[in-house]
Protein backbone atom coordinates (compact mmCIF):
# COMPACT_ATOMS: atom_id res chain seq x y z
CA UNK A 1 0.00 0.00 0.00
CA UNK A 2 1.51 3.53 -1.13
CA UNK A 3 0.83 6.66 -2.05
CA UNK A 4 2.27 10.08 -3.01
CA UNK A 5 4.23 11.59 -2.00
CA UNK A 6 4.50 9.43 1.14
CA UNK A 7 5.80 11.53 4.07
CA UNK A 8 8.13 14.23 3.48
CA UNK A 9 9.50 16.41 6.40
CA UNK A 10 9.84 13.43 8.83
CA UNK A 11 13.16 12.50 8.37
CA UNK A 12 14.60 14.74 11.36
CA UNK A 13 11.92 12.34 13.35
CA UNK A 14 13.86 9.48 11.40
CA UNK A 15 11.51 8.53 8.73
CA UNK A 16 12.15 8.36 5.25
CA UNK A 17 9.24 9.53 3.20
CA UNK A 18 8.25 6.09 2.21
CA UNK A 19 5.66 6.76 -0.96
CA UNK A 20 5.30 4.75 -4.39
CA UNK A 21 8.73 3.63 -5.48
CA UNK A 22 7.05 4.81 -9.34
CA UNK A 23 5.41 7.88 -8.70
CA UNK A 24 4.35 8.17 -11.97
CA UNK A 25 3.04 5.18 -11.96
CA UNK A 26 1.10 5.59 -9.37
CA UNK A 27 -0.30 9.00 -10.11
CA UNK A 28 -1.13 8.28 -13.53
CA UNK A 29 -3.05 4.88 -12.45
CA UNK A 30 -5.16 7.36 -9.99
CA UNK A 31 -5.59 10.23 -12.94
CA UNK A 32 -7.18 7.37 -14.80
CA UNK A 33 -9.64 6.35 -12.35
CA UNK A 34 -10.67 9.95 -11.17
CA UNK A 35 -8.78 10.07 -7.94
CA UNK A 36 -6.19 12.26 -6.61
CA UNK A 37 -3.02 11.96 -8.17
CA UNK A 38 -1.96 10.68 -4.49
CA UNK A 39 -4.15 8.68 -3.02
CA UNK A 40 -3.36 5.41 -1.86
CA UNK A 41 -3.36 2.29 -4.39
CA UNK A 42 -1.44 -1.08 -4.43
CA UNK A 43 2.16 -1.05 -5.23
CA UNK A 44 2.50 -4.35 -6.62
CA UNK A 45 6.69 -5.87 -7.36
CA UNK A 46 6.67 -8.07 -10.50
CA UNK A 47 3.13 -9.24 -10.83
CA UNK A 48 1.71 -12.63 -9.73
CA UNK A 49 -1.50 -11.40 -7.92
CA UNK A 50 -5.18 -11.60 -7.84
CA UNK A 51 -7.44 -9.52 -5.99
CA UNK A 52 -11.32 -8.96 -5.45
CA UNK A 53 -13.61 -6.15 -5.57
CA UNK A 54 -16.23 -5.33 -2.34
CA UNK A 55 -18.05 -3.46 -4.63
CA UNK A 56 -18.75 -2.08 -8.34
CA UNK A 57 -15.42 0.13 -8.93
CA UNK A 58 -13.69 1.64 -11.45
CA UNK A 59 -10.10 0.18 -11.68
CA UNK A 60 -6.75 0.83 -13.51
CA UNK A 61 -3.14 -0.66 -13.48
CA UNK A 62 -0.47 1.18 -14.78
CA UNK A 63 3.69 0.42 -15.17
CA UNK A 64 5.80 -2.75 -16.21
CA UNK A 65 3.46 -4.97 -18.79
CA UNK A 66 1.88 -7.87 -17.35
CA UNK A 67 -1.11 -9.61 -18.81
CA UNK A 68 -4.40 -8.10 -16.85
CA UNK A 69 -7.41 -10.48 -16.49
CA UNK A 70 -10.91 -9.44 -14.72
CA UNK A 71 -12.77 -12.82 -14.39
CA UNK A 72 -10.58 -14.23 -16.94
CA UNK A 73 -11.26 -11.66 -19.85
CA UNK A 74 -8.48 -9.84 -21.03
CA UNK A 75 -8.30 -6.08 -20.51
CA UNK A 76 -5.54 -2.86 -21.69
CA UNK A 77 -3.22 -1.75 -18.85
CA UNK A 78 -3.03 2.09 -18.59
CA UNK A 79 -6.97 2.51 -19.11
CA UNK A 80 -9.66 2.55 -16.98
CA UNK A 81 -12.28 -0.58 -16.36
CA UNK A 82 -15.24 -0.93 -14.66
CA UNK A 83 -15.92 -4.10 -12.72
CA UNK A 84 -18.29 -5.35 -11.27
CA UNK A 85 -18.88 -6.26 -6.95
CA UNK A 86 -16.97 -9.95 -6.80
CA UNK A 87 -14.61 -9.45 -9.94
CA UNK A 88 -11.55 -10.95 -9.65
CA UNK A 89 -8.58 -9.02 -11.00
CA UNK A 90 -5.50 -10.93 -12.15
CA UNK A 91 -2.18 -9.44 -12.58
CA UNK A 92 0.62 -11.34 -14.42
CA UNK A 93 4.36 -11.59 -14.09
CA UNK A 94 5.63 -9.19 -15.70
CA UNK A 95 8.60 -10.10 -18.15
CA UNK A 96 10.15 -6.97 -18.37
CA UNK A 97 11.29 -4.31 -18.81
CA UNK A 98 9.73 -2.25 -15.84
CA UNK A 99 9.28 -4.46 -12.75
CA UNK A 100 6.19 -2.61 -10.81
CA UNK A 101 2.63 -2.20 -11.40
CA UNK A 102 0.19 0.02 -9.33
CA UNK A 103 -3.61 -0.70 -8.96
CA UNK A 104 -5.91 1.76 -8.09
CA UNK A 105 -9.52 2.13 -7.26
CA UNK A 106 -11.97 4.44 -8.14
CA UNK A 107 -12.14 6.57 -4.67
CA UNK A 108 -9.22 4.97 -3.19
CA UNK A 109 -8.35 2.73 -1.08
CA UNK A 110 -9.09 3.76 3.11
CA UNK A 111 -6.42 2.83 5.26
CA UNK A 112 -6.20 4.84 7.99
CA UNK A 113 -3.38 7.76 7.94
CA UNK A 114 -0.34 7.82 9.82
CA UNK A 115 1.43 11.43 10.00
CA UNK A 116 -0.95 12.69 6.85
CA UNK A 117 0.02 9.39 4.72
CA UNK A 118 -1.60 5.92 4.05
CA UNK A 119 1.61 4.21 2.75
CA UNK A 120 3.26 1.35 4.23
CA UNK A 121 6.90 1.95 5.75
CA UNK A 122 8.22 -0.99 5.33
CA UNK A 123 11.18 -0.62 7.85
CA UNK A 124 9.40 1.18 10.50
CA UNK A 125 6.38 -1.74 10.04
CA UNK A 126 3.80 1.45 10.26
CA UNK A 127 1.28 2.95 7.74
CA UNK A 128 -0.91 1.04 5.29
CA UNK A 129 -2.32 -2.02 6.03
CA UNK A 130 -0.71 -3.02 9.62
CA UNK A 131 3.10 -1.66 8.57
CA UNK A 132 3.43 -4.82 6.13
CA UNK A 133 2.88 -5.85 2.56
CA UNK A 134 -0.22 -7.25 2.09
CA UNK A 135 -0.90 -11.47 2.68
CA UNK A 136 -3.33 -13.67 1.37
CA UNK A 137 -6.67 -13.18 2.86
CA UNK A 138 -6.25 -9.11 3.56
CA UNK A 139 -9.44 -7.34 3.36
CA UNK A 140 -8.89 -3.27 2.47
CA UNK A 141 -11.18 -0.91 3.01
CA UNK A 142 -12.53 1.13 -0.25
CA UNK A 143 -13.05 4.75 -0.15
CA UNK A 144 -16.89 5.56 -1.62
CA UNK A 145 -17.11 5.07 -5.03
CA UNK A 146 -16.49 8.20 -7.22
CA UNK A 147 -18.54 6.27 -9.91
CA UNK A 148 -15.28 7.43 -12.81
CA UNK A 149 -15.93 7.05 -16.43
CA UNK A 150 -14.37 3.70 -18.11
CA UNK A 151 -12.89 4.03 -20.70
CA UNK A 152 -10.34 7.08 -20.09
CA UNK A 153 -7.02 5.91 -21.62
CA UNK A 154 -3.37 7.38 -21.05
CA UNK A 155 -2.07 8.82 -24.44
CA UNK A 156 0.97 7.16 -25.53
CA UNK A 157 2.81 10.30 -25.68
CA UNK A 158 2.53 10.62 -21.66
CA UNK A 159 3.54 6.93 -20.67
CA UNK A 160 7.01 6.46 -19.87
CA UNK A 161 9.14 3.90 -21.40
CA UNK A 162 11.08 1.25 -19.68
CA UNK A 163 14.22 0.08 -20.59
CA UNK A 164 16.79 -2.48 -19.38
CA UNK A 165 19.94 0.49 -19.70
CA UNK A 166 18.53 3.58 -18.12
CA UNK A 167 19.56 6.78 -18.08
CA UNK A 168 19.08 8.31 -14.53
CA UNK A 169 19.19 12.08 -14.40
CA UNK A 170 21.96 13.23 -11.47
CA UNK A 171 22.28 16.49 -9.84
CA UNK A 172 26.47 16.27 -8.08
CA UNK A 173 27.01 16.38 -4.49
CA UNK A 174 25.81 17.02 -1.32
CA UNK A 175 30.03 15.15 -1.44
CA UNK A 176 31.92 15.29 -4.36
CA UNK A 177 34.87 16.65 -5.91
CA UNK A 178 37.19 18.52 -4.87
CA UNK A 179 37.13 17.71 -1.11
CA UNK A 180 35.96 14.04 -1.42
CA UNK A 181 36.39 12.57 -5.06
CA UNK A 182 38.38 13.32 -7.53
CA UNK A 183 37.31 14.33 -10.95
CA UNK A 184 38.31 11.69 -12.53
CA UNK A 185 35.89 9.86 -9.74
CA UNK A 186 33.31 12.10 -10.89
CA UNK A 187 33.47 11.57 -14.52
CA UNK A 188 33.75 7.68 -13.73
CA UNK A 189 30.15 7.90 -11.80
CA UNK A 190 28.49 10.04 -14.64
CA UNK A 191 30.05 8.25 -17.61
CA UNK A 192 30.34 4.30 -17.15
CA UNK A 193 27.00 2.19 -17.06
CA UNK A 194 26.57 0.38 -14.13
CA UNK A 195 24.75 -3.16 -13.31
CA UNK A 196 21.83 -3.66 -10.70
CA UNK A 197 22.80 -5.73 -8.20
CA UNK A 198 19.85 -8.30 -7.23
CA UNK A 199 20.09 -7.41 -3.02
CA UNK A 200 18.08 -4.46 -4.02
CA UNK A 201 14.97 -3.46 -2.43
CA UNK A 202 12.98 -0.53 -1.30
CA UNK A 203 15.24 0.78 1.03
CA UNK A 204 18.09 1.19 -1.62
CA UNK A 205 19.15 0.05 -5.23
CA UNK A 206 22.24 -1.23 -4.63
CA UNK A 207 25.10 -0.95 -7.98
CA UNK A 208 28.41 -3.15 -8.61
CA UNK A 209 31.16 -2.64 -6.35
CA UNK A 210 34.00 0.08 -7.90
CA UNK A 211 37.37 1.76 -6.11
CA UNK A 212 37.43 4.93 -6.27
CA UNK A 213 40.52 6.85 -6.25
CA UNK A 214 39.43 9.38 -3.32
CA UNK A 215 40.58 12.80 -2.90
CA UNK A 216 41.72 12.16 0.37
CA UNK A 217 43.49 8.72 2.12
CA UNK A 218 40.58 8.60 4.96
CA UNK A 219 38.05 9.90 6.34
CA UNK A 220 39.96 11.48 9.20
CA UNK A 221 37.87 11.50 12.61
CA UNK A 222 34.78 9.71 10.84
CA UNK A 223 36.74 6.46 9.71
CA UNK A 224 39.13 4.99 8.00
CA UNK A 225 38.00 4.89 4.99
CA UNK A 226 37.89 7.55 2.58
CA UNK A 227 33.84 7.25 2.27
CA UNK A 228 33.34 7.49 5.97
CA UNK A 229 31.83 11.36 6.92
CA UNK A 230 30.73 12.69 10.14
CA UNK A 231 26.72 11.14 10.13
CA UNK A 232 24.84 13.95 7.98
CA UNK A 233 21.16 13.26 6.70
CA UNK A 234 20.29 11.66 3.67
CA UNK A 235 18.25 13.06 0.95
CA UNK A 236 16.04 10.40 -0.91
CA UNK A 237 17.44 9.63 -4.16
CA UNK A 238 21.21 10.32 -2.93
CA UNK A 239 23.67 8.09 -4.49
CA UNK A 240 25.40 6.54 -1.27
CA UNK A 241 29.26 5.32 -1.05
CA UNK A 242 29.25 2.81 1.01
CA UNK A 243 33.15 2.12 0.22
CA UNK A 244 33.41 0.93 -2.54
CA UNK A 245 29.67 -0.06 -2.93
CA UNK A 246 27.28 2.37 -4.79
CA UNK A 247 23.86 2.61 -3.35
CA UNK A 248 20.70 4.24 -4.61
CA UNK A 249 18.78 5.53 -1.91
CA UNK A 250 15.01 4.44 -1.96
CA UNK A 251 11.64 5.66 0.07
CA UNK A 252 12.75 3.63 2.59
CA UNK A 253 15.81 4.32 3.02
CA UNK A 254 17.77 5.27 5.78
CA UNK A 255 17.40 8.88 7.48
CA UNK A 256 21.29 9.79 8.12
CA UNK A 257 24.68 8.36 8.14
CA UNK A 258 28.13 8.45 7.73
CA UNK A 259 28.84 7.65 4.44
CA UNK A 260 29.30 10.69 1.38
CA UNK A 261 26.60 10.69 -1.30
CA UNK A 262 28.24 11.81 -4.17
CA UNK A 263 25.12 13.05 -6.30
CA UNK A 264 21.04 12.93 -5.89
CA UNK A 265 19.18 11.05 -8.62
CA UNK A 266 16.66 14.52 -10.08
CA UNK A 267 12.85 13.98 -8.58
CA UNK A 268 11.32 13.83 -12.36
CA UNK A 269 14.05 10.53 -12.50
CA UNK A 270 13.18 9.10 -9.11
CA UNK A 271 10.56 6.99 -10.88
CA UNK A 272 12.90 5.10 -12.97
CA UNK A 273 14.45 3.23 -9.63
CA UNK A 274 11.15 1.90 -9.21
CA UNK A 275 11.39 -0.02 -12.35
CA UNK A 276 14.76 -1.24 -12.04
CA UNK A 277 14.66 -5.33 -12.38
CA UNK A 278 17.41 -6.63 -9.74
CA UNK A 279 18.70 -8.72 -12.56
CA UNK A 280 20.27 -7.44 -15.71
CA UNK A 281 19.44 -3.95 -15.74
CA UNK A 282 22.18 -1.40 -16.18
CA UNK A 283 22.20 2.69 -15.47
CA UNK A 284 24.33 5.35 -16.13
CA UNK A 285 23.90 8.88 -14.15
CA UNK A 286 23.28 11.64 -16.25
CA UNK A 287 24.67 14.81 -14.74
CA UNK A 288 22.22 17.73 -14.43
CA UNK A 289 22.04 21.71 -12.83
CA UNK A 290 19.34 21.71 -10.28
CA UNK A 291 17.21 24.42 -12.92
CA UNK A 292 17.33 21.37 -14.86
CA UNK A 293 16.62 18.90 -12.46
CA UNK A 294 13.34 21.34 -11.07
CA UNK A 295 12.36 21.29 -15.32
CA UNK A 296 12.77 17.54 -16.09
CA UNK A 297 10.13 17.53 -12.80
CA UNK A 298 7.72 20.23 -14.20
CA UNK A 299 7.75 18.39 -17.95
CA UNK A 300 6.53 14.85 -15.95
CA UNK A 301 3.56 17.19 -14.37
CA UNK A 302 2.72 18.47 -17.52
CA UNK A 303 1.93 15.07 -18.29
CA UNK A 304 -0.36 14.16 -15.24
CA UNK A 305 -3.14 16.44 -16.28
CA UNK A 306 -7.08 15.62 -17.97
CA UNK A 307 -4.77 16.94 -21.50
CA UNK A 308 -2.92 13.26 -21.77
CA UNK A 309 -6.11 11.32 -21.20
CA UNK A 310 -8.21 9.95 -24.41
CA UNK A 311 -11.09 7.74 -24.94
CA UNK A 312 -10.00 3.60 -25.26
Amino acid sequence: MQDYPGRPGKLAEGYFPAGAMDHIGLRSANLLVGNPLGEAALEITLGAVNVKTSRDATISVTGAEAPLRVDGESLEMWTAHRVPAGAEISIGIAEGPGFRQYLAVGGGIAVPELFGSRSTYTMGALGGHEGRPLQVGDDLPLGSDNEASPGRRLVSAARPTYARDWELEAVRGPQASPDFLTEDDMATLFDRWWKVDPNSNRTGIRLESHKFDWARSTGGVAGGHPSNILDNPYAVGAVNLNGDLPVILGPDGPTAGGFVCAATVAHGAFWKIGQLRPVGDRIRFREVTVDEALELDNRVSEHLTDASIESA
